[in-house]
């Protein structure tokens, strides 16, 4: 069973945090359990563009992986973790000017089968990560 989990930056110190999301009066929160036996919780104001859900699949190194993350998987270009008809996807779109969902691979079967799939960044934090080397 997949665990539901989002992450994305807070309002008020642009830190990730993780949890659950809630909308409340039109603004969106993370709900992070800080102790489970006492279920204490701490919920942060979120930007709702940094908005990422949990995959469901970590990558080689034992990381996470989350929508909008760049991964490795050593082809010529990084690929964008994305949803597409009802899967997690590698996209690569972008190399070829496309919109997300033209140009893409399955995310499962290189994390599970090959287990080639390394998380080098995200859009938010590392966009120069997707632009063409210039040199």
């Amino acid at each position: 069973m997949r665990e539901i989990l989002f992450k994305a930056k807070r309002i008020d110190n642009g830190e990730w945090v993780e949890g659950y999301v809630v909308r409340k009066h039109g603004l969106y929160f993370i709900y992070s359990i800080v102790n489970s036996e006492s279920c204490r919780q701490n919920n942060y104001e979120i930007v709702p563009e940094t908005l990422c859900q949990f995959t469901g699949l970590c990558d080689k190194n034992g990381n996470k992986i989350w929508e909008n993350d760049i991964c490795d998987r050593k082809e010529i270009y990084p690929e964008v973790v994305k949803m597409n008809t009802g899967d997690w996807t590698l996209d690569y779109s972008y190399v070829f000017g496309k919109e997300y969902g033209t140009d893409f691979c399955n995310l499962g079967f290189y994390v599970v089968r090959r287990k080639c799939v390394e998380v080098i960044g995200n859009i938010f934090d590392n966009p120069e990560l997707l632009q063409e080397d210039t040199e």
